[in-house]
């Protein structure tokens, strides 16, 4: 009697709930018809994405509601209320996902209230009948069960209206996929511009001037050959300096493109240089089988992963060794069916911002990985560590 008590309370106590929400709904339909007016006009254009964002979460609370009464939860699939006014509008207009949460808000503002309404009655009778029933014929309760029934039926109703058609849910997942790539290209591009202005900006300042350099030497030189050898020899020997120092440039430009260290010894010896180059005490490990060259036979990612990865680890080390005070890191290369996974981590401070505001080198970083559909994950709470994991899809 105790357990079914309980239980009854349970139901209850969800039916007195959905009655509230019942109530929500009915205000829900008058402010859906004063939105539909409103819209004729400039300002109610203005709220009917809002009044769409509303109804969207009064439909995910009855969702999450369903799911725990229930143990399954219950699906949603919405598209993006995003952008400028005019396409806000026209989604809001047009989502089924809005026309299936309308149709929603006004049954369960019926069938909500007269749950409850009928929920008063087993109610009532539970204090009579089954007390009565239960201690003169010891047998189960009768009326303290229907309450939960009637809970169950408005969890079965809310469930068959609130569940997306198939289609429904492919259409917003496909959205939402839109919306990723193309906040993706945008990095993308991004990450491109500002690569190709360093390009620029490290010939202009570096080759180019060293060149132009050289290219006076050697007119100088041709012209005192004649008259004057030993100055001609001096500024042959400082053109030859001006080519060295050029072609090092050019050299760190090419670096900077896609290191050749990658082609000639694979992303595992290109790694294990950068670990030996960084400063710090690094550990690499690597899980699966390695890239064909000195380090092994597997199979290669493709050269866009692997100089992503490249970088990935570059960054995390130099800022290991600039700014963690760290003085010992370690590097996981994890090589799995369909995905290379990095993970970086140093012994340092910590408080590493994540996000777009985290500094140049960890947004470009961000941005690479976005490009190939990749993720970034940073955790660096302050006393440290600092761990940067990245995971980038490939085919091996």
């Amino acid at each position: 009697m105790r357990e079914a008590i309980k239980e009854a309370t349970r139901a209850w106590f969800r039916l007195l709930t959905g009655a509230g929400i019942a109530v929500v709904c009915m205000l829900l339909a008058g402010l859906a018809v004063f939105t539909a007016f409103l819209t004729l006009t400039v300002i109610g254009a203005g709220v009917l994405p809002e009044s769409v964002l509303v109804l969207r979460r009064i439909a995910g609370w009855e969702r999450r509601r369903v799911g725990a009464w229930t143990g399954t939860p219950v699906p949603e699939a919405y598209l993006p209320l995003d952008g400028p006014l005019p396409a806000r509008v026209r989604t809001a207009v047009t989502d089924p996902g809005t026309h299936r949460d309308l149709v929603w808000a006004a049954a369960y503002a019926v069938y909500g209230m007269a749950l409850w309404c009928a929920s008063l009655v087993p109610a009532v009778c539970a204090v009579a009948v089954d007390g009565v029933w239960t201690g003169l014929a010891g047998q189960r309760p009768v009326a303290l069960p229907l309450l939960g029934r009637l809970a169950d039926l408005g969890c079965d109703w809310s469930r068959a209206l609130l569940t997306p058609a198939p289609s429904a849910a492919r259409d917003a997942a496909l959205a939402a996929r839109i919306e990723q790539l193309t906040a993706t290209r945008a990095g993308a591009v991004a990450a491109h511009g500002a690569e190709l202005r360093r390009i620029e900006r490290d010939l202009h300042d570096g080759a180019q001037a060293r060149l132009v350099a050289l290219s006076m030497r050697i007119g100088l030189a041709r012209r005192a050959y004649e008259t004057d050898p030993a100055t001609a020899r001096k500024l042959l020997d400082d053109a030859q300096t001006q080519a060295e120092e050029a072609l090092a440039e050019l050299r760190h430009v090419v670096r900077g493109i896609h290191p050749p260290i990658l082609t000639d010894r694979g992303l595992t010896g290109a790694v294990r240089a950068l670990a030996a180059g960084s400063g710090l005490d690094v550990a690499v490990t690597v899980t699966g089988p390695e890239e064909h060259g000195p380090d092994g036979h597997g199979p290669r990612a493709p050269a866009a992963v692997e100089a992503a990865a490249y970088f990935v680890v570059a960054e995390a080390l130099t800022n290991a060794a600039k700014h963690s005070g760290a003085d010992r890191a370690s590097v996981a290369l994890t090589r799995e069916r369909a995905a290379l996974r990095v993970r970086v981590r140093d012994e340092g401070r910590g408080g590493a911002e994540a996000g777009e505001s985290g500094g140049s080198g960890l947004t470009g970083m961000r941005r690479r990985v976005a490009a190939l559909d990749g993720t970034v994950r940073l955790t660096s709470p302050e006393g440290g560590p600092t761990v940067i994991e990245v995971e980038l899809p490939c085919v091996w």
